[in-house]
Formats: C-alpha cells, sequence, structure tokens
C-alpha cells in the first residue's frame, strides 16, 4: 500500500532508525516523543501496521519482556534490543533539565538518533536552546562518505551523510560558490517525481552556471539522490536541525527551498529566522502566500477578489459564517500539501466533523473557512517571476468543476473552454500578485471562474507539481529559467504564448483504489492520486484520450451502468446519454436515473441498489463482467444512496471495470469517444509536435 520510502544513514542502528522515522515527515520526532493511544496493544503487535513499530515501543514501556514481543511479532530480539536502547535514553533524558543534563548523556542521546527537538520535549526547553547549548559543548556531527570500495581502498565520493558517531570530517568545505538544494522527500500523496524533476533540472543548471551544488535528500527512488547528479549529496534528514549543521559545515552562498515542494517551502521560514541566506523570493513573501489569513488579507488590499472567507476563531463563529453565506463552505489549513485535512461541509453536522480533522492546526498557522463556489471552472498559472515582474507563463483549465484537488483534476493546456477575457484578468491578476510580493523565481496560483468572474483561491511561491508538465508541453524548461532569475542572471524575454501551438497536452491522474482495499474511490478537494500521465494530440479529444489509454482506462464496448447523481447532473448528461445510445451502447441504470431517461425516449434496463438485495442487482451484474463502464455521479443526501454509491463504486473498482465520478469527464468523455476512434490515434515523437 505505500508510496513512497526513504533511506536513512548513520553509523549506529539506533541512529538511522530514528532519522528515517523523521524523514517520512508524518509529524513523529523519532521513535519516542509523541503518544499513540491503542485500544488492543496484543492485536497491534500481532498484526503489521504502519503503528507496530510503536505498539512494540509501548509494549515495552508497559513492560512486555522483549521474548514475549519477540514471540508475538517475529521480530528478531536483536531490534527489539536496539529499541530498548533508546527507550532507556529517553527515560533519563526525562530525570534532567537542559542545564543539569550530563555532557556524557547529550552526547550519547545525540548518537541514538535523538534530535534536537526530541531532546528539548524530554527536557521540558524549546529547540533552539538545545542547539546552541549543543554547540557549545562541542557535540556536533560530522561529515562522513559512503565507502563504496568495501573498505579495501579510501573512498573518495561525494555521497555524504552526517553522523555523530565519528570524531573527524571525511572532506574538507570547499572554498567554491556553493550552493544548496532542498530535496522532496519521500514520496507521497501530494509530493512525488515532478517536483524531483524540478531540483535535478535546478542543480543541472546551477552547475551549468559554473556553482558547485549540494543536494540534501533522503528518497533512494529519486534521480535528484543519484551521486553523479550534483558535486555534493547529503543523504540526510530535511528538517531545520539538519539543515542548519549542513549549511554551517558548508557555509554556501545560499539555500534553494522552491523546487523541492512543500517540505523545503515550510523550512524557508525557520531557516531565514536562524541566519540562512534564501535564495530567491523572500521568506517574509512566501509567509503571506503560506499563510491564507494573511494572503487573503493581501487579495484584499490589491483589491481582487476571493470567495468569501473568515479565520476560524470558534465554532459557533464558524457556523455563523457558514450560515450567513450559505454552504457549501471550504475549510482549508495553512501550510498543508496536497490539501491535508482540507474539506467541504454540506450542513452543520458536516462542519463540525471537518472541523476536527483541521484543529490539530495550531493557532500559528489558523484555519480559514470560505464560501465554496459551485459550477465554478477551475483555472491555474504556472509562473516565473524576476523581482515582482512576469516572466514566462502557463495558463491551464480543469477538465472538472473547482471541487476536485489540482493534483487528481484532468489538465488541459492550452485551455479549450475558457473565456478569452478570463484569461486575460487572470494574467492581469498575477501580475498584480507577483508585484506586490516581489517573487523572484517560480510560483503557481489558482483560480475559480464562473462567467468572467474570476476569484483566486491560492497562492504558492515555489514550483508546482505541474511545471514539468507544462515545461513539456510549451518545450520551455521553467525550472532552467527560474534558476537563472534566482541566480540573478539575465535570460531573454520568452515571446512564446498559449496561442503558438498547434497541438493540445493534456495531464491525467493516476489512481491507486484498487490497492487501498475499502477506499471510496471519489475525487474530492483532498488529493488521493498517486501518478500522472501527459499526452499530446493535434486536438483536445485525442490527448484527452491518449491520456486515459494511458492510465489504462478502457474503452467501453457495448454495455454503460448509469447512475447520474442529482436532478441536475441527470439534465446535464442528457445530450451525452443519446449520444451513447446513437453510438449502440445499451445503458443498465438504477431507478432514479432509468425513470429520467424513460421521461426522455432513451430506453434503459433497471437494476436494484446494493441494499434492496434483490435481482437483477448492480452488484451481481459489475461482478460478473456485464457492465464495460460505470458512470456514477454521487449525491450529498440521504446516507442510503451515498452508501450505495459508494459500494458500486468500490465493486467496480475492485472488479477493474473503468469508473467515472465527475459529470464534466463524463461529458468531455463522450464528446471524445463520439469524435474520435481508437484506429484514428496518431503516433507522433514529442519532437513531431512543432
Amino acid at each position: 500500500k505505500s508510496v513512497g520510502e526513504v533511506m536513512a544513514i548513520g553509523r549506529s542502528f539506533e541512529e538511522a532508525l530514528q532519522k528515517a522515522i523523521r524523514m517520512l515527515d508524518v509529524g513523529i520526532p523519532g521513535l519516542v516523543g509523541h503518544t499513540n493511544v491503542f485500544s488492543n496493544l496484543e492485536t497491534e503487535l500481532r498484526e503489521p501496521s504502519d503503528k507496530r513499530m510503536f505498539a512494540i515501543v509501548e509494549a515495552i514501556k508497559q513492560g512486555y519482556n522483549l521474548e514475549k514481543i519477540a514471540k508475538i511479532t517475529k521480530v528478531t530480539p536483536w531490534f527489539l534490543y536496539k529499541i530498548q536502547n533508546i527507550i532507556d535514553i529517553e527515560q533519563q533524558l526525562k530525570n534532567h533539565s537542559l542545564a543539569t543534563l550530563p555532557p556524557s548523556l547529550f552526547k550519547e542521546a545525540k548518537q541514538k538518533g535523538f534530535s534536537d527537538h526530541q531532546i528539548a520535549l524530554f527536557t521540558k526547553t524549546n529547540e533552539s536552546d538545545v542547539r546552541n547549548r549543543r554547540k557549545k559543548l562541542h557535540i556536533i556531527p560530522y561529515i562522513k562518505q559512503i565507502d563504496t570500495l568495501a573498505a579495501e581502498y579510501p573512498a573518495k565520493t561525494n555521497y555524504l551523510y552526517l553522523t555523530y558517531n565519528a570524531t573527524t570530517d571525511d572532506i574538507e568545505r570547499t572554498e567554491k560558490h556553493q550552493v544548496i538544494v532542498l530535496g522532496s522527500g519521500a514520496y507521497r500523496i501530494g509530493s512525488s517525481v515532478e517536483f524531483d524533476w524540478c531540483c535535478v533540472n535546478s542543480v543541472m543548471t546551477l552547475r551549468n552556471l559554473k556553482y558547485h551544488t549540494i543536494m540534501i535528500n533522503c528518497n533512494p527512488e529519486t534521480v535528484s539522490t543519484d551521486y553523479d547528479i550534483c558535486d555534493k549529496l547529503y543523504f540526510d534528514e530535511l528538517t531545520l536541525e539538519r539543515v542548519m549543521d549542513i549549511y554551517e559545515k558548508e557555509r554556501p552562498q545560499g539555500v534553494i527551498v522552491s523546487m523541492g515542494g512543500q517540505i523545503p517551502n515550510t523550512l524557508a521560514l525557520p531557516l531565514s529566522e536562524a541566519g540562512v541566506t534564501i535564495l530567491g523570493t523572500s521568506t517574509n513573501d512566501i509567509d503571506v502566500a503560506e499563510d491564507r489569513h494573511k494572503f487573503s488579507a493581501l487579495l484584499d488590499t490589491l483589491k481582487i477578489d476571493q470567495p468569501q472567507w473568515k479565520e476560524l476563531t470558534s465554532l459557533e463563529s464558524s457556523e455563523d459564517f457558514a450560515n450567513t453565506v450559505g454552504y457549501p463552505v471550504l475549510i482549508r489549513p495553512s501550510y498543508v500539501l496536497s490539501g491535508a485535512a482540507m474539506s467541504i461541509a454540506l450542513s452543520n453536522k458536516e462542519l463540525h466533523e471537518y472541523l476536527k480533522k483541521a484543529s490539530e492546526v495550531s493557532k500559528k498557522h489558523p484555519v480559514v473557512i470560505s464560501k465554496f463556489i459551485t459550477g465554478a471552472k477551475e483555472i491555474e498559472i504556472d509562473a516565473v517571476a524576476d523581482h515582482g515582474k512576469l516572466y514566462c507563463y502557463a495558463i491551464s483549465e480543469h477538465v472538472e468543476n473547482a471541487g476536485v484537488h489540482s493534483g487528481d483534476a484532468t489538465i488541459v493546456l492550452p485551455p479549450q473552454r475558457t473565456y478569452l477575457e478570463t484569461m486575460r484578468r487572470v494574467k492581469t491578476i498575477t501580475k498584480n500578485i507577483a508585484t506586490s510580493l516581489q517573487i523572484t523565481g517560480p510560483f503557481n496560483i489558482q483560480f475559480i471562474a464562473k462567467d468572467n468572474d474570476v476569484k483566486v483561491i491560492e497562492c504558492n511561491l515555489r514550483a508546482s507539481r505541474s511545471f514539468p508538465f507544462v515545461s513539456k508541453v510549451f518545450k520551455i524548461n521553467f525550472i532552467d529559467l527560474a534558476t537563472k532569475i534566482i541566480m540573478g542572471k539575465q535570460v531573454p524575454r520568452i515571446d512564446r504564448s498559449a496561442f503558438d501551438l498547434d497541438y493540445v497536452g493534456v495531464k491525467a491522474s493516476q489512481f491507486s483504489f484498487t490497492r487501498l482495499k475499502g477506499s471510496d474511490p471519489i475525487l474530492g478537494v483532498e488529493m488521493v492520486s498517486t501518478g500522472e500521465v501527459a499526452c499530446l494530440g493535434d486536438d483536445f479529444n485525442e490527448a484527452f484520450l491518449k491520456s486515459l489509454l494511458s492510465v489504462e482506462f478502457t474503452i467501453p464496448k457495448k454495455t454503460i451502468l448509469l447512475s447520474t447523481g442529482p436532478i441536475d447532473s441527470k439534465a446535464d448528461f442528457l445530450s451525452s446519454t443519446k449520444i451513447l445510445e446513437t453510438m449502440g451502447y445499451h445503458f443498465y441504470a438504477t431507478k432514479g436515473t432509468a425513470d429520467f431517461l424513460k421521461d426522455n425516449d432513451i430506453a434503459a434496463e433497471v437494476l436494484y441498489w446494493p441494499s434492496e438485495k434483490k435481482e437483477p442487482n448492480t452488484l451481481t451484474y459489475i461482478a460478473d463482467g456485464k457492465i464495460d463502464l460505470v458512470i456514477n455521479i454521487p449525491k450529498n443526501i440521504e446516507r442510503e444512496e451515498l452508501d450505495n454509491d459508494y459500494l458500486i463504486r468500490r465493486k467496480a473498482v475492485d472488479f477493474n471495470i473503468p469508473l467515472i465520478t465527475n459529470i464534466q469527464l463524463a461529458k468531455r468523455f463522450v464528446e471524445a469517444i463520439s469524435r474520435t476512434s481508437l484506429e484514428d490515434l496518431k503516433i507522433k515523437s514529442w519532437n513531431e509536435y512543432v
């Protein structure tokens, strides 16, 4: 079920294990230092899960002997003894304040992989005080090279890591012009190979500019962690403590945080406050864009339209706001990746549920609640600016209406169904925001548009996951240009615009619902896709069909199950249904949809809902392979219908039947297959599209 991995290197198992846990970036400071509540500890020990390691820690703390744990878990006792060592150090640290902490215990804790943050938790102080005291005691990490020669000869590699289990550095500081690029960390939903592409292209540009490049990353799957990509590779944590350790040893010209996605972006402000030179857009401006409250206030100042919003102070005030503007409302925490804890609430009850999810976000990063606009188109712009001046840009549109996360949406470049006036307004707003935030480097802004009414949703002052896509469609490397601008180099102006393209690019998402048993295969504001494809075509239909085929979507041969949701969706899809009928497709439908089709002179065979336990049943027909495509548009009404819809969607995924759950996507799909046959799809190389 995993979608990514990390690799930690240390000189003791304890050190490497605690580093690896932090590298996962799941809000856990190490093996110890956080609370896990297990309702049935023995079940957690017996059944492997992502919490099992922490269940072992809890069992040791509750007095289970290691032999018993080894018997239940089948984990080799050697590992359990090492985990016991970490717990013993934790208990010793808790007996001291920072002032009374013996240097020997301090050093041992660092050698066992304890971070400054962990030590601060156990000694009831803050991380910066721990760091300052540690440096005064000269307890510092040392740079070690990874030995590629099995200790037969002295290793001379640029493949480096930091450890406290050493007394000397393996390398000396380079006096050349050095620049650090922070990588993207573990692949996870929301952060994947797109950001690694940005990091690698940035490093390659820096090397061409004769800079000495230093890459910090911890993901063995990435190209950026190949030893020959950069001058020095630090295979280590992307945390404030570790980046500061490397920065103080290497003393580079600065650090680029805008290429690796959300993790480096979140580090920008604390790094700057610690005295690190951040290259590109200033950290204060990054904070304005990332903090939803500050950014909304900026838009008000610039008189740029946005959905009505309010900073959340209490449940009552959020309820009052929702009732005033009317449901649905969108709940958005600040500094989050891939829409985590972001939700659309349709009622007071849902508002209460979703606020609980977002409530772990502290007052430092407030939660903003805003009016969600239904039936609006989502548009985004990927751009590069130079000290506030827009340098190059790409405007793309989403096939799905607003409400589907941009990482899951089907993206079209250049836009095919966006008004020219809307695109003009998008560009004007982008210029104003770039000027106000004095943006230098890559950035992305997301908009919603209804008719020609354009509103800003959010702005990220970093490369977005669509930068590789727009670079390849336009054949202009946006990251190469952004890196040159960040380093203060002069670059020729880009004249090419979307109107110059005689072809269309479509980016479609790859989902892993078949691997995630029980998950609802539906798209919303929280990202769920685990990959993507992009295809080019002479027109939208060609590119769109190619992209669907690339994510293993099968074109239906003769039968389609229709359950098209609320009445407005049924009406919206009616003309598409008639097209499918003329193409010779046979329809099965749930009762409400079948009645609607009958009223409009379209024949459909009625199938019972899953809960009705009667035949012919939707689930039986899907399982028996009698259906080639399921179009299931979810309703936002009573629970029973929601549960039935879920069972149909889940069955389709489990039996590998193509599934469409979005009305705009369904309409464009029907249009594409009615106008373009698979035999007509051209096979052309990237270079042939000019």
